[in-house]
C-alpha cells in the first residue's frame, strides 16, 4: 500500500489542470508536425498552414456534434442518478453496509454494472452511494475505512469504456464515421479492409469483451474486500445529509405544469418508448448497430423525465449536473485542432509508421493498450482520446492486419484503465464524498494494478 500512496503522490504532484495539459499538448502537437512532417510549403508559410490545420479542427461540424454527444451523455447520466427510484434503491443497499470489506465489495460491484450501462450515471451513482454508506455508518456508529469506500464508488470509471457507452465503441457504430476520420489517412483499398460501421456485436458485445466484463464483475469486487478486510479503519465519516424534494412555489396557470406528476410521466414514457421502438426497428437489419450516442441519449433523456417527479425537479437535477460537463466543453474543441493538426500535417503516417516498425499482429493491441493509458493521463477523455488516437491506431492496424474491433477495444481499455490516476473525472467524486484526492489515490492505483493484468491477461489470450 506504501508503494500505491507513493504513486498517487506523484502523479498527483506532476500533473497541472486539465485543460493546461489539453493546450501544452496543442503546441507538443504543432511542434511536432513542424519539425518531423513536410511540406511544399516552408518558413513562416508553414507555421500559417499548420495554424490553418488546427483551426479546421477546432470548428468541424461532425466533431462538435460529438462534443454535444458526450456532454449529454454526462449530464442525463447525472440526472439520472438524482432521481428518487436511484435513492430509494441506493438507501436500501445501505443496509447491507455493515464492515469496510462487505461494503467495498458491494458498492464496486453496484458502480461497475451501472456504469457499464451509462458512464455519467456510473460515476455519480457510486459517488451517492459511497456517500449514503459512510453516512449511514455515521448515523449507526459503525467503524468504516471511508477512503476506501470512495474509491470503490469510482471504480466504475475503469470499466465504462467497455460499456454500453463508451465513446469509441459508439462512435465507430456509427454509419460513415470511419470513412469520415479515415477517408484523407487511407487509400481506398485499405479503407474497405474496415468494416464501416464496426458495430457493438464486435466491440462491446464481442466474446473478448464480454469475458473481461464477467472477471472484472468477479475479480474487483473481491479484491475490494479483502482490501477492506486488511485496511485500517478512517474514522472521518460524512455529515449526515437532509435531502428534501422541492416543489415549486406560487404557481399560477400553466407554470402548473412544472410540477405535474403527470405530464413528466407520459412526455418520458413516450420518449422512452419510442426509443425501444426504434431500436427494434433497427435491430432487425442492424442487428446491435442501432446502438449509438444518439440511441443513447434519448433513453436517458426518456428515463429522466419519468423517473423524475416533476419538470421542476428534472430542471433542478439539470441545474446540478451542468458543471460537470464544462471540461468536455471547453477541452474537446482542443482535442479537434490536434487531431486537425495530426490529420492534415501528415504526423498520423509518423506516428503510425513507429507503432508498425516496433509492433507485430500480437503485440500491437499491447503497445496500443499501453499507449492509450499513457495518453489518457494527459488527454482525460474517452471521445477525445479516440479523435486523437483512433486513426493512428487504425491505420497501424491495418498495415499489420490486426483486428480492428480489437484494436478499437485495447485503446479503450487502456484510456480507461489510467482513470485511476487522473483526477479529472474524480472531481464529482471527491465532491460528493467530501474526500480529498491524496485519500483515495493508493486505492485506486492498486485497482489499475489489477486492471493492468485482467486486461493484458485478455488481450493476449483472444
Amino acid at each position: 500500500m506504501r508503494l500505491f500512496s507513493r504513486i498517487g503522490k506523484i502523479f498527483k504532484s506532476l500533473l497541472p489542470a486539465p485543460f493546461t495539459i489539453a493546450v501544452v499538448l496543442t503546441i507538443a502537437t504543432f511542434l511536432l508536425a513542424l519539425f518531423l512532417t513536410t511540406s511544399e510549403v516552408t518558413g513562416f508559410n508553414r507555421v500559417i498552414e499548420i495554424m490553418g490545420f488546427w483551426e479546421e479542427g477546432l470548428w468541424n461540424p461532425p466533431l462538435l456534434v460529438f462534443a454535444v454527444q458526450m456532454m449529454l451523455m454526462l449530464v442525463l447520466g447525472h440526472v439520472l442518478a438524482l432521481t428518487k427510484p436511484v435513492d430509494t434503491f441506493i438507501g436500501y443497499v445501505t443496509r447491507f453496509c455493515t464492515t469496510t470489506a462487505n461494503a467495498a465489495a458491494i458498492v464496486t460491484v453496484l458502480t461497475i454494472c451501472v456504469a457499464l450501462f451509462n458512464w455519467g450515471l456510473g460515476l455519480v451513482f457510486g459517488a451517492i452511494l459511497a456517500r449514503k454508506v459512510g453516512e449511514h455508518a455515521a448515523r449507526n456508529n459503525l467503524q468504516l475505512n471511508y477512503p476506501l469506500i470512495g474509491a470503490a464508488g469510482y471504480s466504475g470509471l475503469m470499466v465504462w469504456h467497455g460499456g454500453l457507452s463508451g465513446s469509441a465503441p459508439l462512435k465507430v457504430a456509427e454509419e460513415g464515421h470511419i470513412s469520415s476520420l479515415m477517408g484523407d489517412i487511407l487509400t481506398p483499398q485499405q479503407l474497405a479492409q474496415i468494416s464501416d460501421p464496426v458495430t457493438p456485436s464486435e466491440t462491446i458485445f464481442g466474446s473478448m469483451n464480454l469475458v473481461a466484463i464477467l472477471l472484472i464483475i468477479i475479480i474487483l469486487p473481491m479484491f475490494m474486500y479483502l482490501m477492506g478486510k486488511r485496511s485500517k479503519v478512517v474514522s472521518v465519516l460524512p455529515e449526515i445529509s437532509d435531502d428534501k424534494e422541492e416543489v415549486p412555489e406560487d404557481v399560477r396557470g400553466l407554470e402548473r405544469l412544472d410540477g405535474s406528476r403527470i405530464f413528466a410521466l407520459s412526455i418520458g414514457l413516450i420518449i422512452t418508448s419510442y426509443a425501444a421502438y426504434t431500436a427494434v426497428i433497427a435491430y432487425q437489419t442492424k442487428g446491435l448497430g442501432f446502438i449509438n450516442p444518439n440511441f443513447i441519449n434519448l433513453l436517458l433523456f426518456g428515463l429522466c423525465l419519468s423517473m423524475h417527479r416533476s419538470i421542476f425537479n428534472f430542471l433542478k437535477a439539470i441545474d446540478k449536473a451542468i458543471g460537470g460537463a464544462s471540461g468536455i466543453l471547453i477541452q474537446f474543441p482542443l482535442y479537434f485542432g490536434i487531431m486537425g493538426i495530426m490529420s492534415s500535417s501528415g504526423l498520423v503516417e509518423v506516428f503510425s509508421d513507429f507503432f508498425v516498425s516496433i509492433s507485430n499482429e500480437t503485440t500491437f493491441p499491447i503497445f496500443t493498450f499501453m499507449s492509450a493509458g499513457i495518453v489518457n493521463v494527459f488527454v482525460p477523455s474517452g471521445g477525445g482520446q479516440w479523435l486523437v488516437q483512433g486513426p493512428i491506431i487504425l491505420q497501424a492496424a491495418v498495415e499489420l492486419g490486426v483486428s480492428a474491433p480489437k484494436a478499437i477495444m485495447a485503446l479503450a481499455y487502456g484510456d480507461q484503465l489510467t482513470n485511476m490516476l487522473q483526477p479529472f473525472w474524480a472531481l464529482p467524486l471527491l465532491g460528493i464524498t467530501g474526500l480529498k484526492a491524496k485519500a483515495i489515490l493508493p486505492y485506486t492505483v492498486a485497482l489499475m494494478g489489477v486492471g493492468i493484468l485482467l486486461f493484458v491477461s485478455i488481450l493476449l489470450l483472444f
